[in-house]
């Protein structure tokens, strides 16, 4: 992880459901109907104006389908005059909710808390990852926690945060909170490599492979393996949306499709574009952006559902999973509160071709 980067908070499960609430009281969203392009798949399509995205995280390589969407012209092809890429760190709820951002990347758990608690009107409407990167991170001559059950007896870094989704870790494999120690921390992995802790909440694709390449040999215990298989790098948008700029939503998938397929391809040159280009001002290591890209491309991006159902794709046995893990962290939803697959299907009916990729 850069200098940056660790200082910078990562967004996490719950971190702006609370700002995303009092949001609901501010303001209706605030997206109008656009002029309908000819078609989704891009070809004489125009009329689409400015779409606002709010990203999740900073411009780092997690974004790198959007950069090659924006590098590649893939949204002026579908119709587009302007994309706007807001960094965060931020789930995108509350900008979704005022109204400031028309599209957020974000996490199922951070999406559910608010549509739970306070009926937001918010959609996902397709995943960039099919499994979430978060992870018991640990050093191998260390805690070495491979498994549930090595979790006993140990101290646990987890920030403030994610303390609700590392409980409905422990409660999704039967283990008490007694059996261990929760230590508070930051996002900074620095507890776990001077011994402070055992293991340390993480990313896979982040502070996983910053450790490892500080010369530390590490052991992972990713949560999607472990009982808590919820999507993340979720594509969010508000109902009214979905109702009314129906098209415009249509055209920006098609656009990500794209983007995304390039990085999928070409995961160095994702990283490349992101230390280079559109994160340049942010100091990323060139190699620990490109194993990340790398990660991402290979682990979290596809699967076997993308592959037979396009990328994005979130089946219903995934729907039901991810609703299961939010049970688990005390968030109670059906598949419908939460999901909308529809526009995704509209656009792989009318674009099959898009289905596949050289990945």
């Amino acid at each position: 992880m850069t200098s940056l980067s660790s200082r910078i908070v990562r967004r996490s499960a719950m971190a702006v459901a609370a700002v995303a609430v009092s949001a609901l009281a501010l303001s209706a969203c605030a997206s109008g109907g656009s002029t309908p392009a000819e078609s989704s798949s891009g070809d004489a399509a125009e009329g689409f104006g400015t779409l606002a995205v709010q990203l999740s995280w900073i411009k780092n390589e997690e974004f790198a389908g959007d950069f090659f969407a924006m590098e590649n012209g893939y949204y002026t092809d579908a119709g587009f005059d302007e994309v706007t890429l807001t960094p965060g760190p931020s789930t995108g709820a509350a900008e979704l909710i005022s109204g400031t951002a028309d599209v957020a990347f974000s996490d199922a758990v951070s999406i559910g808390s608010v549509v739970a608690a306070e009926g937001a009107p918010l959609k996902i409407i397709g995943s960039v990852y099919q499994k979430n990167p978060f992870t018991i991170l640990s050093l191998a001559d260390g805690g070495n926690i491979t498994t549930p059950e090595d979790l006993k007896g140990k101290k646990i870094g987890v920030q403030d945060s994610n303390t609700a989704l590392f409980k409905a870790l422990l409660a999704a494999n039967g283990i008490d909170e007694s059996e261990l120690e929760i230590v508070p921390v930051q996002y900074d992995p620095a507890p776990l490599t001077n011994g402070e802790v055992d293991g340390f909440m993480a990313y896979l694709t982040n502070e996983a492979i910053t450790v490892a390449a500080s010369g530390f040999d590490v052991a992972n215990l990713p949560f999607a393996d472990n009982g808590l298989p919820f999507v993340a790098e979720t594509i969010t948008t508000t109902d009214d949306m979905i109702a009314n700029d129906r098209e415009k939503l249509k055209a920006y998938l098609v656009a990500e499709i794209k983007g995304w397929t390039d990085a999928v391809n070409d995961p160095e040159e994702g990283a490349r574009l992101a230390y280079e280009v559109y994160g340049a001002d942010l100091d990323l290591n060139p190699e620990n952006s490109t194993a990340g890209s790398i990660a991402q491309s290979e682990e979290l991006v596809v699967s076997p559902d993308t592959e037979e159902f396009g990328l994005f794709w979130i089946t219903p046995e995934l729907q039901e999973a991810t609703i299961a893990s939010l049970a688990g962290a005390g968030i109670t939803l059906t598949a419908e509160d939460l999901f909308d697959l529809s526009l995704l299907e509209e656009v792989y009916a009318e674009n099959p071709d898009l289905i596949a990729y050289a990945g």
